[in-house]
């Protein structure tokens, strides 16, 4: 291994490495009352933190879209341009949502963040290679993904004396959390097997599968098992 190369897969390492240890909690509330008496540093760096837990280890559906995403090409370029759409996407619908400007029921967004995964990842199946409408449909997704994001954020609430801090750290978490999954996949996936001859056949297609399983589980209970709000 080449010593550029050998220093990069060094760095990705201790960053996933700073995000594991990130992600352990540091703080704990049990109101937004207990928030509003924090300083807004301490504010900031619990929300960066909470949207960082969101997306690992808690954001099991958000993961596996992440990594469909990646599986069809597993180079980092690629997958970069379309987590930076996906981002961009999510951003302002989750914006939106936590102003108020849209309210969207939880009952429709979830089922539809379970469509994404099932497409995106039946995509992966009967594609076989990068389209360039990819970066319009994961935008799309995005915009969905951001209304589920509210709607956990939600449930936390915000502090009034940093709203807007708040919200954009968690965005920020959010993104960290993306990009930890993504180094890791490529590290564990797209470094060593991206480019054999065998990885479409015995990677992305059996992974792809089992991902499809799971989205078309998720969406069967959030359509026909999950009360509404």
């Amino acid at each position: 291994m080449k010593p550029e190369r050998q220093q990069l897969h060094l760095k990705m390492l201790g960053c996933l490495l700073l995000c594991f240890l990130f992600s352990q909690r540091v703080f704990a509330h049990d109101s937004v009352t207990d928030l509003e008496n924090m300083s807004k540093t301490d504010a900031a760096v619990l929300y960066l933190q909470l949207g960082y837990q969101h997306i690992l280890p808690l954001g099991l559906d958000h993961i596996l879209f992440v990594l469909s995403l990646f599986l069809l090409n597993p180079q980092l370029k690629p997958v970069l341009w379309q987590a930076t759409a996906f981002t961009v996407a999510h951003t302002v619908t989750l914006g939106l949502s936590m102003y108020k400007i849209i309210k969207p029921p939880s009952s429709i967004v979830e089922p539809l963040i379970a469509l994404s995964i099932l497409y995106v990842a039946l995509e992966n199946i009967f594609s076989n290679k990068l389209k360039a409408t990819r970066i319009g449909v994961v935008f799309l997704f995005g915009l969905i993904h951001g209304m589920g994001f509210a709607s956990a954020l939600g449930q936390l609430g915000l502090p009034k004396n940093a709203y807007f801090t708040s919200l954009l750290m968690f965005n920020l978490g959010v993104e960290l959390g993306q990009i930890t999954v993504i180094l890791a996949a490529y590290l564990l996936l797209g470094r060593w097997f991206g480019k054999k001859p065998y990885y479409r056949r015995y990677i992305v297609i059996p992974l792809s599968t089992i991902i499809c399983v799971v989205a078309a589980f998720w969406l069967v209970q959030r359509i026909f098992f999950t009360a509404a709000p």
